[in-house]
């Protein structure tokens, strides 16, 4: 009775392992397939296999592009750069244009339907020489959706409105707006005329910008990105009708506000703006044509060149200094950083709240503005080493009427400071004390 058993069980078990296999085998074959009632995809292309696209609305001449080695152009209606995002974005729709629903097996009257002539017909050319036509008709009764058809294909389809959004393209919307195109880890020299004044950076290292024009002075890093990204973002406002006269005649009577040249390995690039009343203009050496910009383009560039320079006195920023030295009338200060703690002169720990509040006060000190005189005899005297002593920064103070005027070591700038902040920072040195009594002393 034992024995039956088992071989029952036996059989039992192998049953349910074949059973078990031939479900794992037909899980696999249908994997990557569709469900049985999947509706029809109405296209499917590679996107990577497709050089040419024309779109025609109805009524409307067609827009052509052509893709040439690696980069997409538009041929018609007239010849424009184009964005390469919004093209990717038909060709990634085009890999995978699903339907919704089968209306109809054998359309007999496309028309009824709009689809002679389609409100919008896509043509596909691929590497093979194939081409490919997607027509888009009427919305549906219900709104949610639109009729489409491929050509060569009797069948009648119903497609998401989503879908239809991919390939409802005008030419503007497929235009490179970009105003000065340039790469910009490549960018060398921007030189800016506004204000009644030219001034120029040149780009220091794989960051840094200085300013060469009218004369060498420090730059400010945010002001200067900032500067980068307006010109890198200047785009032409295609979101109206392009009237090109009315545009070309605005920008001809009225004075300019600024021009921007930049510098990069292809060479220099101008933009030119110019407002009228409420409304700014631009000319591009890059592209044919007077646009529309928006007012933020314009402000960034209707600018003084102190608006971007350094008015820092200090630039050793947020990194830890390994010495500080001040002179004020009479008083010295010696301050060196060892490991954790700072040391006087005589090698006594000093408080560390006090001393950082110190450095604080000095990393902060910035000019209200530049002056070109009022430097006398220096009142004070600052010495502040950094960057694990690759950096050293001497800066001299002067009194100068109600203000005080500073001067960095090899800077010919001239910077105002307020009273306030130089009566701060003394107090601020008086307050330096030494560390509680218990503390050892430098070894």
């Amino acid at each position: 009775m034992k024995w039956g058993r088992m071989l029952a069980a036996g059989v039992l078990l192998a049953g349910l392992a074949v059973v078990l296999w031939w479900s794992n085998r037909q899980e696999k074959a249908r994997e990557g397939k569709p469900a049985a009632d999947a509706p029809p995809k109405i296209l499917a292309l590679g996107a990577d296999t497709i050089q040419r696209i024309e779109i025609r609305r109805r009524g409307e001449d067609p827009i052509t592009l052509q893709l040439k080695g690696s980069q997409w152009e538009m041929t018609s209606p007239k010849p424009f750069a184009v964005d390469s995002t919004a093209v990717s974005a038909i060709t990634s729709a085009a890999a995978s244009v699903d339907s919704e629903r089968v209306v109809d097996p054998n359309l007999s009257d496309p028309k009824a339907y709009g689809l002679a002539p389609a409100a919008i017909e896509v043509d596909f050319g691929t590497k093979d020489g194939k081409t490919s036509k997607l027509l888009i008709g009427d919305t549906t009764p219900a709104g949610s959706a639109v009729y489409a058809k491929l050509d060569g294909d009797p069948r009648l389809f119903t497609m998401a409105m989503y879908s239809k959004s991919a390939f409802d393209k005008e030419a503007k919307d497929l235009r490179d707006k970009r105003l000065l195109p340039f790469t910009q880890d490549k960018l060398s020299r921007i030189e800016i005329t506004a204000q009644k004044q030219t001034y120029e950076f040149v780009k220091k290292g794989e960051s840094e910008w200085q300013i060469v024009k009218p004369k060498a002075m420090r730059a400010d890093s945010t002001q200067t990105d900032e500067l980068v990204q307006q010109l890198k973002n200047a785009q032409m406002d295609l979101s109206g009708v392009q009237d090109d006269k009315k545009n070309a005649a605005a920008f001809s009577s009225a004075s300019p506000l600024a021009i921007a040249k930049v510098t990069d390995q292809d060479g220099t690039k101008t933009l030119e703006i110019r407002k009228v009343k409420d409304d700014y203009y631009a000319k591009s050496s890059a592209v044919p044509g007077i646009y529309k910009v928006g007012s933020d383009l314009g402000s960034a560039l209707d600018k003084n060149v102190d608006d971007f320079r350094n008015k820092k006195l200090f630039d050793f920023g947020y990194d830890d200094p390994n010495k500080v030295e001040l002179h004020d009338s009479g008083k010295a200060y010696f301050l060196t950083k060892g490991g954790q703690d700072w040391w006087s002169a005589d090698s006594k720990k000093m408080d560390s709240s006090t001393v950082q509040a110190l450095i604080d006060k000095i990393r902060e000190l910035s000019a209200t503005k530049f002056v070109d005189s009022g430097f006398t005899s220096p009142a004070i005297e600052l010495s502040v080493t950094s960057n694990d002593g690759k950096r050293l920064e001497k800066v001299q103070i002067a009194k100068s009427g109600d203000n005080y005027v500073a001067k960095r070591e090899n800077d010919s700038s001239l910077y105002q400071l307020d009273s306030s902040a130089v009566t701060e920072l003394q107090k601020l040195a008086a307050d330096v004390k030494p560390a509680p009594a218990n503390t050892p002393a430098k070894k």
